[in-house]
């Protein structure tokens, strides 16, 4: 299951550093996910300071 981006994000970019995939793009509103390369690891959802990023339900 892929983690998934909320509103509260800032677009500060510390998802997209740590991902080890290269899943996370800058889009047009805030950064966004690709489910289909996303590892499902986390890494993401632990570098983000307002807790934007979760698991897909």
């Amino acid at each position: 299951m892929a983690y998934k981006i909320s509103s509260a994000c800032v677009s500060c970019g510390s998802c997209a550093d740590v991902c080890p995939a290269g899943a996370i793009s800058q889009g047009d509103e805030q950064y966004v996910i690709d489910p289909a390369a996303c590892l499902d690891c986390g890494s993401c959802a632990d570098s983000c300071p307002n807790g934007a990023i979760a698991p897909e339900e």
